[in-house]
């Protein structure tokens, strides 16, 4: 989608996981899913799909006697906009300095480098 993604919660983000997962899907299918690793009541969930429904983040098929929701952006797009967020908040728009603190701080195997490199590389070209 080419608007602006809303903003969406931690806890949101742990509903969109499963929607990615699977959908359309209906919102017994999804508690059934978030309750194996959340201690999460039904009625927290159908509220995250409802908050969810509101920011025009998902769709709900109301055509059958049950709703199923259905993802308006993908993981990528919701990723993407999360480290743009993620960008201008915390290092005041500049990717280089982000790329720059992660690659000191995390510890990459000689194959990631390779990989990132080629990244790099690439768009120079």
């Amino acid at each position: 989608m080419s608007k602006e993604m809303p903003k969406i919660t931690e806890a949101e983000w742990e509903v969109m996981k499963v929607l990615w997962k699977k959908s359309p899907i209906t919102a017994s299918e999804v508690c059934s899913a978030l309750q194996e690793y959340e201690e999460w009541k039904p009625k927290t969930i159908r509220t995250l799909l409802d908050r969810l429904n509101h920011k025009h983040v998902i769709s709900v098929n109301k055509e059958k006697r049950i709703y199923t929701f259905t993802p308006l952006y993908s993981e990528q797009e919701c990723q993407r906009a999360e480290t743009r967020s993620l960008i201008n908040r915390i290092y005041g728009g500049i990717t280089k300095s982000l790329i720059v603190q992660f690659i000191e701080d995390e510890n990459l195997t000689k194959e990631e480098i390779k990989e990132l490199k080629k990244k790099l590389d690439k768009r120079i070209e």
